[in-house]
């Protein structure tokens, strides 16, 4: 009888240590912002320190640990993460390091944003050069991406970039530029943290500015010519977005322009510095969450936006303002749908067409196109993974989605689509997003990226930084 309440004894302790360690074990699952691909994982680290990161990532080495390395999470295509891997979340690594007012350049860690920068270079009256339309992501995010914004002077930010420190696959600490270390200097930039992680960034920064904003309704047709001899040809136009209708009727027809023009009020700039956010982001949020469910709700956010917009025309705004709109009214959070984000790029010549062939395709197939806005890039000779092999529109485009694998399949059909006509039109589409493209879309539209996956495989040859965008496209 003793005997047998002992064995009942250990088998219950050993089933209650069973529990609890199942309970301090349990599988860690990570999403992006994209939520379409979440992924078992084993551990989520977080550094402030440069030598307690390079023992930790020298030890994951030793230990043939898989590393991902991760800022704010929106790209959406599982770039910062991988399956059984380690995750480095950079978001702590954030500080501003140097900043040299006189020579316009500063030096931050990677894991600040670009509001930790303004922030900083404000009171100075200096600027960035190149930065997304929202200041909210991580400098590390962004140079992985290459990212671009509504500049129009500048190219996107490998342009702006004059070096950068790399922990690499082996540990080691180096300097990278186009002088030092210089063929990963095109790599590391538009990478998607595949050859290391980088600890630091020196940038070159430029004056803040004040611009009178000039608005106007266009129609689609016109706005080439529009772009090439009232915007490009005028040097005191520093930035410029345009929005393409997406409500049913007016689809990819109307559109509205907006223009950063240098204000001849030289002296009203301090009056004007104070860094603001987006007053609208509330009301914009109730009105894109009506156009989510109704061609109603889409005409009504167009009526809306384009009369806000055009009606600040004459408006003035410094260029750090024009760098910062609230990305508030985009948070979305739904049980079984999501917000995917698309980004296709086209020359200039090929804008009117294009549009005509990609609306045949949007009036077939069922897609809930939220939002497009239009932006200039200048070409990239530079980045080994570049979208602009010429002067280019990008077109971002919001798309409401479900989560489930048949909706995921639908909307795969129509983005591959999609693809295939801005193919066809010489254009390229934007790597961050969700692996909707097919291989030959991807070697089609990135005819490097065969030489950028064999230079990944020689500079970390036993693949110690992994993501999802490699284990899709590295074939």
């Amino acid at each position: 009888m003793k005997k047998s309440i002992l064995i009942i004894t250990i088998l219950y302790g050993l089933g209650l240590s069973t529990s609890l360690w199942f309970y301090n074990h349990k599988p860690l699952i990570i999403k992006d912002v994209g939520q379409l691909l979440p992924t078992k994982i084993k551990e989520v680290h977080s550094f402030t320190s440069e030598s307690e990161l390079q023992s930790w990532v020298k030890e994951a080495i030793d230990n043939e640990e898989k590393i991902s390395v991760a800022g704010m999470q929106h790209s959406q295509g599982g770039h910062t993460y991988y399956p059984n891997g380690m995750l480095i979340d950079m978001k702590s690594y954030n500080k501003i390091l140097d900043y040299n007012e006189k020579e316009r350049t500063i030096t931050v860690q990677s894991g600040a944003t670009w509001e930790d920068i303004q922030t900083k270079i404000n009171p100075d009256h200096l600027a960035l050069r190149v930065m997304q339309s929202q200041n909210i992501f991580t400098v590390g995010g962004s140079i992985s991406v290459n990212a671009h914004g509504r500049d129009i002077r500048y190219g996107s930010l490998i342009d702006t970039v004059e070096s950068f420190r790399l922990l690499t696959s082996e540990g080691d600490i180096i300097n990278v530029s186009r002088t030092e270390n210089s063929q990963l200097f095109p790599l590391v930039i538009g990478g998607y943290g595949l050859f290391g992680i980088i600890l630091d960034v020196t940038f070159h920064l430029t004056d803040d500015e004040l611009y009178q904003i000039r608005s106007k309704s266009i129609n689609y047709e016109d706005y080439p010519d529009y772009f090439l001899n009232e915007v490009k040809q005028n040097k005191d136009i520093r930035m410029h977005i345009a929005r393409l209708s997406v409500a049913p009727e007016t689809m990819l027809q109307d559109m509205f322009v907006t223009d950063y023009e240098l204000a001849e009020e030289h002296d009203l700039l301090s009056s004007y510095s104070k860094l603001k956010g987006d007053a609208l982001a509330s009301p914009q949020k109730f009105m894109l969450g009506l156009s989510r469910y109704s061609d109603w709700g889409k005409d009504l956010l167009w009526n809306v936006q384009e009369k806000f917009y055009v009606g600040q025309d004459g408006n003035y705004i410094t260029r750090n303002n024009a760098m910062r709109t609230d990305s508030k009214f985009m948070e979305y959070d739904h049980p079984t749908k999501t917000e995917t984000l698309q980004e296709y790029f086209v020359p200039i010549d090929e804008f009117t067409n294009y549009l005509d062939d990609l609306r045949t395709v949007l009036e077939k197939e069922e897609l809930n196109l939220l939002n497009i806005t239009v932006r200039y890039v200048n070409k990239d000779a530079e980045a080994v993974l570049s979208y602009a092999k010429e002067d280019m529109f990008a077109l971002v485009l919001l798309i409401n989605q479900g989560k489930s694998k048949k909706d995921i399949q639908k909307t795969e059909q129509v983005i591959q689509k999609m693809i295939d006509v801005t193919l066809e039109h010489n254009g390229s589409y934007y790597l961050p997003y969700y692996p909707y493209p097919t291989q030959a879309q991807m070697d089609e539209a990135y005819p490097r990226n065969k030489e950028f996956f064999q230079l990944k495989k020689q500079f970390d040859p036993n693949e110690v930084f992994m993501n999802l965008f490699y284990k899709e496209y590295s074939k």
